[in-house]
């Protein structure tokens, strides 16, 4: 969506004043939080950055914490193997080469601890990769059939370990420990541990091992499995949590046309009551590595649709632990290679989805009622709130001592009203409201009745919090006059100039010498424009940076999306077939068709209007456009121009 200059990770001068909120006070405070108040960030050091290192990625840690990030799970870091998976590692006593040193990976674990945050490392107990180091130094630590080593689950870049000879065993945790000593590090995300190869047995022994390791540090252990309805063995083993994969399947099974909220209701109760009686916490999750990149990936519109926002308040509010996967707060619309380390376009954002998420943060770390502390079941955690009036609406209120929570979700496609009964009668505070939250963060009072009635948007969601809290609005963004320059000589920019502030995206693509120049995404809609400031007319002025390949782009569309959908094309090029369909401009009522404009000097087959000495720009009446006009393409009243 629509990018305001304070949010870009790229140097500018700064044009827009941006105030600060309550939910980046409370998210980035640097105070270690207790277990039960965490979120857990998912990331793939080579995708997190452009450069795809350690370095990198500790240089970012305080964004993740004011975004409100507890834990950095680390996916894989070891040496990859022939096929490139980072789960088919060569040498677990190695870190990536392309990642940095096992020194670089220290300095990030310190700087994360100095924000109060924790890094958790992926380990991957059943297999390494056919080439790795033990394949000849050690090979009686594999499985064996036939005299010949086994691929696990038919994964053929991986050897399956063999847990019935103790020196593997010894190994595996000799490099458990090896992690801990090396690099400070406070938690394993376990892979695979559902594997019928690696017993029981060696997890009772290994956990309270590794955990005792050191006197005075905790270690965390995660579990990739359902352990409560699924690998239900592993049930008194030592975890610390797992992962609540079937409710997961359920939401993807739910999916991005339903709108009927009784089901939530059906997904949350067995969730719920599987949660019950266990002894471990859960982790909860809309999407990760798997979901989606594996089978082919989903990115969350392909999944959810635009379900997709009220889902992943209910993921955050009913029940564990929260997981936001990497990029996940730019919308999730990037499917992630993790073979190939595909860098997260963070060029591109969703600000409806990135202030859900982090009001959510904020909401776990600072309500008591949303934390993961165990209840008695004769006094639930969650109640379903009765719901009269639409069926596409649910509610639910969840509640520790006096703390409470409420929770509204239309999953209809059409706004609706109902009455809600079952509230705690008084004073509420709305933290979370879908129709304001992509232009910021806010919190106002409200007096709710026991039975009250609300109406809200499609597919829209409000989170209140029991209580008196202090009113905030949201901060008004001060735009300065901005003149469309370009700050390199090989940068091509689009600039557009609006009375609207609105979410431009730009698709741009051509013939550049024999090579397509598209947007950095690569994918529809393109990328999202930033707001610079002002023109002296007091148009709003947005711009899209692209560096300079042989030539500028012949063709591109400019649209407006608002809420996730596409709302208006303001600029089609021209058309052409994209994933079977036209983009044309046509079909949509208020699209702006553009003026014809024909080439004034025969230079190229590309229309632009200069005069001869190419300082000055004219429109096709003759009217003087700008003296001087940097290079660029302009896009103004539906008229373009391109100036070289």
């Amino acid at each position: 969506m629509k990018k305001h200059l304070f949010f870009l990770l790229f140097l500018f001068t700064t044009v827009i004043a941006a105030a600060g909120d309550y939910v980046a006070d409370i998210n980035s405070s640097t105070t270690k939080r207790d277990e039960g108040r965490r979120v857990v960030y998912e990331m793939n050091v080579g995708s997190f950055t452009a450069e795809g290192t350690f370095a990198a990625a500790s240089a970012r840690l305080e964004e993740l914490r004011a975004f409100g990030i507890d834990v950095v799970w680390l996916m894989p870091i070891y040496p990859r193997g022939s096929s490139g998976s980072p789960y088919a590692a060569t040498n677990f006593k190695q870190t990536n080469p392309a990642y940095g040193t096992i020194a670089d990976l220290g300095t990030l674990v310190t700087k994360a601890h100095s924000l109060g945050m924790e890094v958790w490392l992926d380990w991957v107990p059943n297999h390494t990769a056919t080439n790795a180091d033990w394949v000849t130094s050690h090979p009686e630590y594999y499985a064996q059939s036939g005299g010949q080593m086994i691929h696990p689950n038919n994964y053929n870049d991986v050897w399956q370990l063999d847990y019935t000879n103790s020196g593997l065993v010894n190994a595996m945790n000799d490099c458990l420990k090896f992690w801990i000593d090396q690099a400070d590090i406070d938690g394993y995300r376990c892979d695979y541990i559902s594997s019928s190869r690696i017993p029981a047995s060696y997890w009772q022994a290994t956990i309270p091992l590794i955990k005792n390791y050191k006197t005075g540090k905790k270690i965390t252990f995660l579990g990739e499995a359902d352990i409560a309805t699924d690998a239900t063995r592993l049930k008194n083993v030592g975890f610390d949590y797992d992962y609540a994969w079937q409710f997961q399947s359920n939401l993807a099974s739910y999916g991005g046309s339903n709108t009927q909220a009784a089901q939530l209701k059906t997904i949350g109760t067995r969730l719920l009551n599987a949660s019950a009686e266990l002894t471990f916490g859960r982790m909860l999750y809309v999407t990760n590595h798997d979901q989606n990149f594996n089978d082919g990936g989903k990115t969350l519109s392909q999944m959810y649709g635009d379900n997709r926002y009220p889902l992943t308040v209910f993921a955050a509010t009913l029940y564990g632990m929260p997981l936001i996967y990497n990029g996940q707060e730019t919308g999730g619309n990037q499917i992630l290679n993790y073979f190939s380390d595909t860098k997260i376009n963070w060029n591109t954002r969703d600000d409806k989805m990135f202030n859900t998420l982090r009001t959510l943060c904020a909401l776990k770390h600072e309500i008591e009622a949303v934390s993961d502390a165990k209840q008695a079941s004769s006094n639930p955690a969650v109640t379903w709130n009765t719901v009269s009036g639409s069926s596409s609406i649910q509610a639910y209120t969840r509640k520790l001592g006096d703390s409470e929570l409420l929770v509204i979700l239309n999953m209809g496609t059409a706004s609706a009203t109902a009455s809600i009964s079952g509230i705690n009668a008084g004073a509420w505070s709305l933290w979370l409201n879908s129709e304001t939250v992509a232009r910021g963060v806010s919190r106002h009072q409200e007096q709710l009745n026991s039975s009250h009635t609300f109406t809200l948007e499609a597919k829209g969601y409000r989170v209140y919090v029991r209580g008196t809290y202090s009113e905030e609005t949201i901060p008004e963004i001060e735009i300065n006059y901005y003149t469309p320059v370009l700050e390199n000589e090989n940068e091509v920019s689009v600039f557009l100039e609006t009375s609207t502030e609105g979410n431009y995206f730009v698709w741009v693509w051509g013939s550049l010498g024999g090579g397509e120049a598209y947007t950095t995404s690569g994918a529809w809609p393109g990328d999202g424009m930033t707001l610079m400031g002002k023109g002296t007319n007091g148009n709003l002025i947005y711009k899209y940076v692209q560096t300079k390949t042989s030539g500028i782009p012949e063709y591109l569309i400019i649209t407006q999306f608002d809420n996730g959908a596409e709302t208006r094309r303001l600029w089609d090029g021209t058309p052409f077939v994209n994933h079977g369909y036209y983009i044309d401009g046509t079909t949509y009522s208020d699209a702006v068709k553009p003026a014809v404009i024909t080439a004034t000097d025969g230079i190229e087959d590309i229309p632009f209007l200069r005069n001869n000495d190419n300082s000055l720009i004219f429109d096709l009446n003759g009217r003087l456009v700008t003296q001087p006009m940097s290079p660029g393409i302009y896009i103004r009243d539906g008229q373009k121009f391109i100036v070289r």
